[in-house]
């Protein structure tokens, strides 16, 4: 974690528990990315990079946190947008895809570091003409829904569009969030006296009651990648 820190210039405090200001990833030296290429890597492809390699010991709180501030400080938070790509650019912007398999049955157990995918490019103004809600789309990653219960709303694979600013419970819909050690993406009804109603779209899967203040909210459910509007 301290070499992490030392290289990008973070407070270990910042780090483990985001005290203090954030830091300011506009001014990290630009690394080249070949001899034939002008254009040099972002704030964000820079942390990436660096977590990659040196990131093995931090949280994933710490990850996302980094690379939630790098997005932002590359101006307006796009994933690394390449403007030299042949097609269409206008307002696309790249989201990312983590390896984070959300279990909708019986729970996956986290992992540590997750590795990414290859992100995906995606128009912030579509999304919103096909009623996705979101207020910055640099908080919108990709994760990869694992099991049946949800279906057929979410089916076993499907890339999901989840918006991770979403850390507590704003009303029913589905969630992706840890209880009792593992991670799942499930259905979340508030049934009140701080507890929380856990339902599976799938009817052979039976609701659970679980208290909120044992649930971790990682995330909410936007949008399953067959234009399933959740």
């Amino acid at each position: 974690m301290s070499a992490v820190a030392d290289a990008l210039g973070v407070k270990i405090e910042w780090l483990q528990h985001g005290a203090g200001d954030e830091p300011c990833f506009s001014k990290l030296p630009k690394v080249e990315r070949s001899a034939t290429e002008q254009s040099s890597q972002s704030a964000a492809s820079i942390v990436r990079n660096m977590l990659a390699q040196q990131g093995k010991g931090l949280s994933e709180d710490a990850r996302r946190r980094l690379l939630a501030v790098a997005e932002a400080d590359d101006g307006g938070g796009a994933i690394e947008i390449d403007y030299y790509r042949p097609g269409a650019v206008g307002d696309e912007v790249w989201i990312a895809h983590y390896d984070v398999r959300a279990a909708m049955g019986g729970g996956q157990i986290p992992h540590d570091y997750p590795e990414m995918f290859q992100d995906v490019r995606v128009s912030p103004q579509h999304l919103r003409e096909m009623g996705v809600e979101f207020k910055e789309h640099f908080h919108l990653k990709m994760v990869t829904g694992w099991g049946q219960s949800m279906a057929p709303t979410i089916k076993h694979r499907d890339p999901l569009l989840v918006d991770v600013s979403v850390r507590e419970f704003a009303g029913d819909g589905i969630y992706m969030f840890s209880w009792e050690g593992h991670l799942y993406i499930k259905r979340l009804q508030w049934i009140g006296d701080d507890q929380i109603k856990m339902l599976s779209d799938n009817d052979r899967h039976q609701p659970q009651t679980i208290r909120a203040d044992e649930t971790y909210i990682q995330a909410r459910v936007l949008l399953v990648w067959n234009a399933h509007l959740v």
